[in-house]
């Protein structure tokens, strides 16, 4: 079995920057852009949640995303790797611990001006930045440490935000871990997401 794409942890670093159109509508404000923006419903085991992806902001990222839930790809994977206090992150594993076969890697668009704010999603990548695939990971505090050129000089491209569900992602934030093989932070009972589909607003 393959390792997981992991996100590289860096220190934390202070962030005050003047907040751009776009890093607020990371922040949850609603421009005519927002207003438009397609939205993602999640039923997993540990309940529902809703994002709204962002195409004007990540257009190549939201592409690649709503390819693999139109597919039907998400459907009986996992949240693999939860960490309470930075992220939960999934969309590459089934229950057994199998990694899914996906599509060839995207492009980075870290450079968007959407910030790793609590809420937030993102595409989780290996060292390399242009590796993100199927796997995504929802920040559940805010990670400025995340944001381009932190951690690594390249940044984790954020692509949308959960607008309703986040009660879920508190409870799969707080899910009993374990270790499985060589991959830490995998809860102990399966978080399993059972379907992804587009809905309207």
């Amino acid at each position: 079995m393959t390792l997981s794409r992991r996100i590289v942890l860096a220190g934390l670093v202070a962030a005050a920057t003047a907040m751009s159109p776009l890093a607020a509508l990371a922040q949850g404000a609603s421009p005519a852009a927002a207003q438009k923006a397609e939205r993602v419903q999640f039923v997993t085991t540990a309940g529902k949640f809703t994002l709204e992806v962002y195409p004007d902001a990540a257009p190549k990222t939201v592409a690649n995303f709503m390819e693999y839930v139109k597919s039907g790809f998400y459907n009986g994977t996992i949240f693999h790797r939860v960490i309470n206090g930075f992220m939960v992150q999934g969309g590459g594993f089934d229950r057994d611990m199998k990694e899914k076969p996906t599509r060839p890697p995207i492009p980075l668009e870290s450079q968007n001006g959407l910030k790793n704010k609590a809420g937030t999603v993102a595409m989780a990548r290996t060292p390399n930045p242009n590796s993100a695939t199927a796997q995504f990971f929802v920040n559940v505090v805010d990670n400025p440490n995340l944001d381009y050129p932190q951690p690594d000089g390249n940044g984790y491209a954020v692509f949308g935000k959960v607008v309703e569900g986040m009660d879920t992602i508190d409870k799969i934030k707080s899910a009993p871990t374990t270790a499985y093989g060589a991959m830490r932070n995998v809860p102990a009972a399966p978080v399993v997401i059972e379907s992804a589909t587009v809905v309207t607003k």
